[in-house]
Formats: structure tokens, C-alpha cells, sequence
């Protein structure tokens, strides 16, 4: 087992072996996932030093890959092809939350002029499954399938708050709780008193944890079960919308929104 590819594809600590894990195959992943916007085109050494893999696996997976059109190849450089979007909208399209949300989302940024976002926890991270954007107001470059983490985004704090605490506490000892800025909250024993706060209000609001200058509150979006399943927010400049605006203007109008999507997706279950 190489520990660095199963890391880099996890995000956590890599999985026991067992005949159920194909080893093969979760390199072949982690290949896919070194390719990013700061690394777009790579050379082999380049991907498997992002991987960990030596570079006879990387060359295998790369060459497997261009044969099946995921990854081209110019020179030395080899890069994703669109098709590697196919595997995005297989989720997408498979996500009742994807069709039901949308048009809700849009009328919801048109009506208060902010940018509407929806997300889902996977690990340590929010991944991005929707976004309505308005004026570019974060210095990141958010789109669908970005990721940011969940412990200092509105968002993230949202969906931990549906964890039970022992894995509340296992996410938390997984994250990188570095400061983003100064406001940056960074004590797990704090994060944790925060993200039940949230649990009871039903909302998060985070105030330039994340990026300093922006300030974010979200709800969550539930099932038929009532189970949380992805996090709805909007996010504001601080420079122009205070806390105490983000919660008497905003808030409202993205509950109503929320419970508008709840039910679209109770109908749909």
C-alpha cells in the first residue's frame, strides 16, 4: 500500500487492506486529484511526486488514463481532458439536490443581491455542488467542485453540526486548524462549543474566519427524514453588510429559501 496516494485521495489516514479495497484503482484516483489549478499540466516525476507513486505506477495510470480519453498528453506535459467531466455530472446528475435547488438558489441571489452557494461535507472539506455568484467578493476562485474546509466556513459549520460528537471530534482532529486570518477560530474546544451553537440555532455565521473581508451565513437542507444532506449560504462583504445585517437581512429570506428546497426534495423522495 503506498500511504501518500491513498492519503492524497482520502484526505485522511489510508484504509486497511482488505480484498474489498482495489488498490489499483484508488491510485488511479489520486492521480486523477493531482491535477489542480496550480498544476494543471504536469510531467511524470511531477505526478508521482504529488502522489507518492514511483514513476513506473504513474506512467501506467497516465497512459491507462490517455487510452481512455481522460488525460492528453503534449510532450512531456500531460494534462485532464473534458471528458474527466463526465465522472462530475454522474453525481450531478444523479443528486436530486442539483435540479430542485437551482432555480430556488438563483431567485434567492436576485432577490438580496449576494452570492448563493450550496455544499456537501466530504471528510475534512466542503465540496461545492452549486453556486450562484454575484460580484466577486472572495480573493479564491469558488466553482462547482471546489473545496474549502468545514471547520471555518459557514457551510462546514453547518454540516458538522449534524455529526454525532465522536465524529465531530474525529473531524476536527483531522483538520488543519491553522488561522486564516486573525479572526480565525482555532481551539477545538471552542469549535466544538461554536458548531453546538450552531446545532441549536439552526444557522452558522462566520465572520472573516475563513477570508478576511467576507462574511458567510448558512442553514442546513434536510431530507425527507428530516437528515441533513448539504448546507445552503449566502456570503456578503463585510465592508458592506454587518453581522447583525447578515442575520436580520439575510437570514430570512435563506430559511424561507431552505424550507423551500426541504420540501421540493420530501416531494421528490
Amino acid at each position: 500500500m503506498n500511504p501518500r496516494a491513498d492519503a492524497a485521495l482520502q484526505g485522511g489516514p489510508p484504509p486497511a487492506p482488505s480484498d474489498s479495497y482495489v488498490q489499483s484503482f484508488a491510485r488511479g484516483l489520486a492521480v486523477i486529484r493531482a491535477f489542480a489549478a496550480d498544476a494543471p499540466s504536469q510531467t511524470l516525476s511531477e505526478v508521482a511526486a504529488r502522489t507518492g507513486l514511483d514513476r513506473a505506477g504513474a506512467r501506467r495510470i497516465l497512459l491507462t488514463l490517455q487510452a481512455l480519453g481522460y488525460v492528453a498528453q503534449d510532450g512531456r506535459q500531460f494534462r485532464l481532458t473534458a471528458r474527466i467531466l463526465d465522472l462530475g455530472y454522474a453525481y450531478l446528475s444523479t443528486t436530486p439536490l442539483w435540479n430542485l435547488a437551482e432555480p430556488i438558489m438563483e431567485e434567492l441571489s436576485r432577490a438580496v443581491h449576494e452570492s448563493c452557494s450550496a455544499s456537501v461535507l466530504e471528510g475534512t472539506e466542503i465540496v461545492y455542488i452549486q453556486r450562484v455568484p454575484t460580484a466577486k467578493i472572495m480573493a479564491i476562485s469558488l466553482a462547482i467542485g471546489s473545496r474549502l474546509p468545514a471547520w471555518c466556513s459557514a457551510m462546514g459549520r453547518v454540516l458538522l453540526s449534524a455529526l454525532p460528537p465522536e465524529e465531530l471530534a474525529r473531524v476536527l482532529a483531522r483538520s488543519d486548524l491553522h488561522p486564516r486570518t486573525r479572526h480565525t477560530e482555532t481551539s477545538p474546544a471552542r469549535l466544538t462549543k461554536i458548531i453546538a451553537g450552531v446545532r441549536a440555532d439552526g444557522f452558522a455565521l462566520v465572520d472573516q474566519e475563513l477570508e478576511d473581508g467576507l462574511r458567510s451565513i448558512a442553514v442546513p437542507l434536510v431530507d425527507r427524514g428530516g437528515r441533513v444532506i448539504a448546507a445552503m449560504n449566502l456570503s456578503a462583504n463585510a465592508h458592506q453588510v454587518s453581522s447583525a445585517q447578515m442575520v436580520r437581512r439575510l437570514l430570512p429570506p435563506l430559511k424561507d429559501a431552505a424550507a423551500r428546497i426541504n420540501r421540493a426534495l420530501a416531494m421528490r423522495a
